[in-house]
């Protein structure tokens, strides 16, 4: 049973101008550790890709917070929705929070709740501000064991 469904694009370079002009405090005010890690890890080996990392998940969080029926307010916060990577590199989403609280409320009892997230951009080469960052999210239910 689906429970909701989210989508968000963002441009990349909206989010390479954030970071030039807010930097660290940007980075820290809107991500979680294991998303700066992943983010940074990632730009030490390809510096032009770090703002597509950081829009890939600020696309995903926006996504997560419209399936969850609200959007980012309402208690709902950047730094509830947590992008992580399965040991294979598949991307999930780590709710806390009143994100996690929403995600109880719209979960019809008996049933848990599944969320699978899809990421991708359009940044390659030197210069990848041009392109777009897209999230797409599904928020289903399943019979709970």
């Amino acid at each position: 049973m689906i429970l909701g469904i989210g989508t968000d694009m963002t441009r990349i370079g909206r989010i390479d101008e954030t970071l030039q002009k807010h930097g660290e405090r940007f980075v820290q005010r809107c991500f979680g550790a294991q998303e700066i890690e992943k983010v940074e890890k990632s730009a030490a080996a390809a510096p032009h890709l770090r703002a597509a990392g950081y829009a890939k998940r600020w696309a995903a969080k926006e996504a997560c917070a419209k399936a969850l029926g609200f959007g980012i307010r309402d208690d709902i916060y950047l730094k509830d929705i947590i992008v992580v990577n399965s040991p294979d590199g598949q991307p999930q989403l780590v709710l806390s929070g009143g994100a996690k609280d929403r995600l109880t409320a719209i979960t019809p009892q008996g049933m848990t709740a599944r969320i699978d997230v899809s990421l991708t951009d359009e940044a390659s080469g030197e210069k990848p501000a041009g392109g777009m960052a897209l999230a797409f999210v599904v928020i289903s239910a399943e019979a709970a064991g």
